[in-house]
């Protein structure tokens, strides 16, 4: 069951979903796996040549007997000598903290360890600092995804303030969700005229559409070449938090606090 295990080890597949491809049970499926991965787990070079670090939370069930909870994902993130990244799972800690994250570096391998990437959760950034600190942190999905959050966020506000209900079919603000999340280079023309004629009577105070603004700037500190990203990076942390929208200015104090990150 080579193939199986490898394809839960790199390629973000399920037990559920390889026992549904093949038509058995998932009992069946894991049986199988189970001897592969525990035999890989036991290895002692299963973590030699790893140099680069992933970490970030995971539900480990939302309904079912076995109850909801977070656990702790750990992924191999080195790049091969042509810069190619070949992820694969480290190792899932059944608890969703910084501390276990700790806990789980103590017992690893960590002076070879150069990057490590993470969301903007202070427990794993002490849990770096602790236990790696030769390590660079660098994040870049979760920092675009806190924008993101943002905008909507103001989208939503403005389409209670305005219209006192939530979105329904004919609002202005209604359905452009998705397409305030894309970056402004990727926009079709017609997704941009959908938003200006949306926007134009949906957002009479123009915040909605200075959010998204303020989400693309920070969109460009990853499109952008170094240089210009860390002076984007500083000109973000200088402006954000003193925007009049509450939404925007929380988030600028959050970027602030994780500078250090954000710029390696």
């Amino acid at each position: 069951m080579n193939w199986a295990t490898d394809a839960l080890q790199h390629f973000d597949t399920s037990v559920s979903a390889l026992a549904h491809q093949h038509r058995v049970s998932w009992h069946t499926v894991w049986h199988a796996v189970r001897v592969e991965a525990s035999r890989r787990i036991a290895a002692p070079d299963r973590f030699e040549g790893v140099n680069a670090l992933g970490v970030d939370e995971h539900v480990r069930a939302h309904t079912g007997p076995a109850g909801s909870g977070m656990v702790t994902g750990i992924v191999d993130h080195t790049r091969d000598a042509d810069g190619t990244v070949h992820a694969r799972l480290l190792d899932l800690v059944p608890v969703g903290s910084g501390k276990a994250y700790a806990d789980w570096l103590k017992h690893r391998f960590t002076t070879c360890i150069k990057t490590a990437a993470l969301d903007p959760f202070r427990g794993y950034a002490n849990a770096i600092r602790d236990e790696l600190p030769e390590a660079t942190v660098q994040e870049a999905f979760h920092v675009v995804k806190l924008g993101s959050a943002m905008v909507d966020e103001v989208r939503r506000r403005v389409q209670q303030d305005t219209l006192g209900h939530r979105g329904r079919k004919r609002d202005p603000l209604y359905g452009i969700q998705r397409t305030l999340q894309i970056g402004a280079e990727n926009l079709s023309e017609k997704q941009s005229a959908r938003l200006d004629m949306k926007l134009i009577p949906g957002d009479p105070d123009h915040e909605v559409t200075l959010a998204w603004q303020c989400y693309q700037k920070l969109l460009n500190i990853y499109h952008a070449r170094p240089e210009r990203g860390r002076a984007l990076v500083t000109e973000v942390i200088a402006s954000f938090p003193t925007c009049p929208i509450p939404a925007v200015a929380r988030l600028g104090r959050t970027l602030k606090q994780w500078k250090a990150a954000i710029l390696a």
